[in-house]
Order: C-alpha cells, then structure tokens, then sequence
C-alpha cells in the first residue's frame, strides 16, 4: 500500500520548472498508516528531500566561480549572507572534491548537513588527499548521525594526512583561550577552548565528584552538582570537591606506543590526536594490555556469572563501547550504566556479551513498552522499536582489521 501512495503522490518538478509538491490528500492519509507504514514513509519523504537537495547544490556549482553566485542565490533562495555563502562553499567541494559523497545525497541517502561534516573536516587537504578520504568513507556515512560522520572523517583525515594532522593539532593549541560571555538574568557562560585530553581529563573529575555527591540526599540535579564542583575547583575551595584523579582513555596500537610507527590515536569521546601526543599522554597513565581479535580488531574478554561485573568486565565494557550504544548517543560510556541487555532476572549473564553501556535516559527507555534490546556474540546491540524496525550499533574497531 505504502508504495502505491508514494507512487500516486509524489513529488516532482513541473514542465516550466515549478515545484510540485504531493497531493494534499497524502496528508489527511497519513492518519490511517500503520506505525511501519509510516516510518517508512517518514524515510522515503527524507531520501526525497536529500535528493532533491542534491539537485539544488548540483545547480549552485554550475553557476560558475564568480564572487556574484553567493549573492544571486541569496536573492533568490531568501537566504541570508552566511546561509548563502556556505550553500556555494559547499556544492563546489562536492562537485570538485566529494565525488562519492555527492552521489549518496543524489541517490537520497544522504542529508546535506552530514555531506556538510566531510567539506568541513577535508577544508584542509589537497583535492587528491579529499578525494582519498571522500573514496573511503562514502559508503559508512550514510548509516551514521552527524557526530560519527565528523569523527570518521576526522580519523581517516589523520590517516591519509598524519604529518599535516600532528601539525594542525600542534598549531590549535596555541589558540587556546578563555571567554567570558555575560547573559540575562544575573548569568554568564565561560567558555574554555582547550587541549582536548585536557578538557576531558576536567570534565571527566568534575562529573565523578557531582555524581558522588548525588548520592548523598542532595536535591541539585546533575547539571547544578557539575556547575558547583567546576566553580569551587576554580576558585580553590577545599573539601567535597577533592577526589581521585580522573581518567581519560586513549587508544594507541602497541607499536605505535614503542614509537616504531606513528599510527595516529584515539582520544574516547574526541577523536583521532597525533601519536606523539598520544605518547606524551601514556608516559603518565596507567597502562591496560587489551587484547584484539586479529580478524575484527574487537576487544576478548572472559566474564562472571554474578549480577555485578568484575572490575576487570566493566573495564573491557568501556574499552569496548566508549560511547552510550545507542546509536546517534555520544555520552561518555564512564557516564553511562553497565545495563544487561538480556536481564539478570530472566537469566541473562554478567559477561562482556551481555553487557554494554547505555546512558540513563536510554537505558529507561529501554523498558517502555515496544522497545526490545538484543546482544550478539560479536558485540553487535540490535536494538528492535515500537514501530518493529530494528536497528544495530557496532562499536568501531580498537585496530584495523587484517
């Protein structure tokens, strides 16, 4: 049925080039679709919208080189300035530098916000290097929100380019800054650009002393607990705020911690950072042998069969999944619960298979009703919502496969 809808009602483009947008009677039908009929129509509407994006950004880099097209597509498109300038900054990549993505968003199956994150992270390569990057990620980015698309970019721009991605992270640093924005009603934001291991390594202490403190009776929620900590760590309040030193994960392969290669690294929660860096951060850290699967690059571990994990578990758990699994999620797995996706009340296992890390609000959401979470032994989470679509999330390998 869901076809012959979209087939009767689809939108086109007329013979003097007028918009046709569907019959109006699709929107009083779209009431009397079932819950999959539509999502998929939800989905169908998106690849639509991407391709016909695609259409407009194909236009826009024919208009030529001229400083003029910016302009002449704002007036024409109601755009501002800035919206204009990057409509234009952004079709010439694609045309010129993005081949491969660009025929994702024609084929529908990419958005032109996500296109947007691979321009943005390959601004600083040559045409031959962006090319390089835009032939190895096109067919990976098409399943990942804007988050992973840019840190998968990100990765792969430090492989092609790792000299010039060890010297750009070098050169960043020396803008680093503090900022002081005053807002309304007696509030102000601060604002502390910084290394990124650096910012994690606060963050990461303040949010362990706040989440120590929630437990105590307080009535500040979270947010209100991590404001205070990070105030009276800044201005040398002594007592609560002291706690253990905090932690932050860096994944470098062995031969490039000896130095014998300069493989780039991984900060979790940020991205790729340059093997030196990366050196220069583990000469001060504690130091966790992970042994990988040759074949897949995911981490081995062997679990135990009670409720609560061993110290052991949970520090492959995180190792492994970083991140929240649910897909589109980016919260720190140290923030998140150790949830077993098949219960211990229905005789699931406390082993590394059954175990992944789901931030709070995802982790409720999966007891509603319709949500059904699903572990397979290669770690994949299949997660199954109300509408009976199921959905996977796959951590990225600790190593590059053989």
């Amino acid at each position: 049925m869901l076809l012959a809808i979209c087939g009767r009602y689809n939108c086109g483009v007329t013979e003097n080039w007028g918009f046709s947008g569907p019959d109006p009677e699709l929107y009083e039908r779209i009431a009397d679709l079932d819950r999959d009929d539509k999502i998929s129509l939800l989905a169908a509407a998106e690849a639509y919208s991407n391709a016909y994006q695609a259409m407009k950004l194909a236009v826009i880099a024919e208009l030529g080189d001229s400083d003029s097209v910016a302009k002449e597509v704002a007036l024409e498109l109601h755009y501002g300035a800035r919206q204009a300038e990057g409509q234009v900054s952004l079709a010439r990549d694609l045309a010129r530098r993005l081949p491969s993505t660009f025929e994702a968003m024609k084929r529908g199956a990419l958005d032109p916000y996500r296109a947007s994150k691979v321009a943005d992270q390959t601004a600083v390569l040559t045409d031959e290097q962006a090319r390089e990057v835009d032939a190895r990620v096109a067919e990976k980015i098409t399943t990942r929100d804007a988050t992973s698309v840019r840190r998968l970019v990100n990765r792969t721009v430090a492989r092609v380019d790792p000299d010039g991605h060890a010297r750009r992270c070098q050169e960043r640093k020396r803008s680093r800054s503090v900022q002081l924005c005053h807002e309304n009603e007696g509030m102000a934001t601060l604002y502390a650009y910084l290394p990124a291991e650096i910012a994690a390594t606060i963050y990461t202490r303040v949010d362990r002393v706040a989440r120590r403190l929630r437990g105590r009776g307080e009535e500040r929620t979270l947010d209100e607990l991590r404001a205070d900590v990070f105030s009276d760590l800044c201005l040398g309040v002594a007592g609560e705020v002291e706690a253990p030193r905090a932690e932050v994960f860096v994944y470098l392969d062995f031969l490039t911690w000896t130095g014998l290669r300069n493989e780039p690294a991984e900060l979790a929660g940020h991205g790729p950072i340059p093997a030196q860096l990366a050196r220069e951060i583990a000469a001060n850290a504690t130091i966790r042998r992970v042994i990988t699967d040759p074949m897949t690059g995911t981490p081995i571990d062997v679990g135990r069969h009670r409720y609560r994990p061993s110290a052991a578990t949970k520090e492959l758990v995180q190792v492994r999944d970083r991140e929240c699994r649910v897909p589109g999620c980016h919260r720190p797995v140290q923030a998140c619960d150790l949830d077993h996706v098949e219960p211990w009340a229905q005789g699931g296992n406390t082993h590394s298979t059954n175990l992944c890390g789901l931030c709070r609000r995802d982790h409720r959401l999966k007891d509603e009703p319709g949500w059904q979470h699903r572990m397979t032994g290669t770690g994949t989470l299949e997660i199954t919502t109300p509408a009976g679509r199921t959905y996977r999330s796959q951590p990225e390998p600790l190593t590059t496969a053989a």
